[in-house]
């Protein structure tokens, strides 16, 4: 694994996507997006929860733990499911509406990379909690991820490339939190 890309990538995302996603699109491999860039970012997302809930509630009881673990579970669940299901998405719009081959592994790229800002914010928000409501806002930054994406990556045509950002950034910003939301419910339920 590439630590040193992940940062580049992580960086050239929020300051100019236009050239990570050329960086993204002139790798050679496009299977390495889970391993190399996902998967690590998922971590690193957990272990942010993880410490975050330990600084905050402490690390005196096994309930501190218990507590600590399941909302690091909650945001593996969410990030992965958010992850596979938002690739699995988008290559079906990919597919019926823009008329493109499916191809999985681009749409993995895709929506893999474009989960950057979901990424970052997860990971300030695991250490520092209290800035919920900004990260709500500047999730937003998604959808010029997506506009850039569509077009440096997927090759989209103009008309078709506003239609593609509306549903793909809608899918990218709705995933997450919907399937925390059930994992939650879930734990309640079982719990």
């Amino acid at each position: 694994m590439d630590y040193k890309f992940l940062l580049h990538i992580a960086f050239l995302m929020i300051s100019n996507p236009a050239k990570a996603w050329e960086e993204v699109r002139l790798r050679p491999n496009i299977r390495e997006v889970s391993f190399d860039y996902v998967y690590p970012m998922i971590g690193f997302s957990a272990l942010a929860v993880f410490l975050g809930s330990i600084f905050e509630r402490g690390w005196g009881s096994a309930e501190d733990y218990q507590y600590a673990m399941m909302n690091c579970a909650a945001v593996v669940v969410s990030l992965f499911g958010a992850f596979f299901l938002s690739s699995y998405l988008i290559n079906l719009v990919r597919m019926r509406l823009l008329e493109q081959r499916d191809d999985i592994l681009l749409s993995q790229q895709f929506a893999g990379y474009s989960m950057t800002v979901t990424f970052l914010l997860q990971i300030l928000t695991g250490i520092l909690p209290d800035l919920g409501i900004i990260s709500i806002l500047l999730q937003f930054y998604i959808i010029y991820l997506v506009w850039e994406g569509s077009e440096n990556l997927l090759a989209v045509t103009e008309e078709k490339r506003t239609v593609l950002t509306v549903i793909a950034s809608i899918v990218l910003l709705v995933c997450p939190p919907l399937i925390r939301f059930v994992f939650d419910q879930l734990n309640i339920l079982l719990d």
